[in-house]
């Protein structure tokens, strides 16, 4: 499982031109997932997510967790994230799991995550064509990769 994490001070998602959803302070989170993807990927993503020190305290710091400073996240499923550019300039997304077994994994993360920040979380709707606005804020842009912890 992947994770691009943008902290912003704001975003919002938009489906068929009408607002689905929308932030302020917080993450938007794109998250791809894979066929060998687990619950143990997504018990140690959220971790890490919502442990992850990338806000500013008082003194400018990147010292603050999302829990620390109130902020809210944006959750997208995005199979792209597992696209191979190996061969051809075509990208495969041959790793990519299949809906199937996508969405019930994308569910359990976006409830894994409302355990801890029950009123702050806000999603895309899995495989609609989603259109994300935001302030990238910093900008602070980190990956995660289930597979690779770095």
């Amino acid at each position: 499982m992947r994770l691009v994490i943008q902290r912003v001070s704001e975003a919002s998602l938009a489906i068929e031109g009408v607002v689905h959803a929308r932030i302020t302070q917080g993450l938007v989170v794109l998250i791809g997932i894979e066929h060998e993807d687990g619950l143990s990927d997504i018990d140690y993503l959220v971790t890490k997510l919502i442990s992850l020190r990338i806000f500013s305290d008082d003194e400018g710091k990147m010292n603050r967790s999302i829990k620390e400073v109130n902020g809210s996240l944006l959750l997208v499923s995005q199979f792209t994230l597992h696209a191979s550019t190996k061969k051809g300039n075509r990208p495969s997304y041959i790793r990519a799991a299949r809906p199937e077994q996508a969405i019930p994994l994308y569910e359990k993360f976006v409830q894994s995550c409302q355990t801890v920040l029950p009123e702050q979380i806000e999603t895309g709707v899995f495989g609609a064509d989603m259109k994300i606005s935001l302030v990238n804020d910093g900008p602070v842009t980190i990956c995660m990769d289930s597979k690779n912890k770095e």
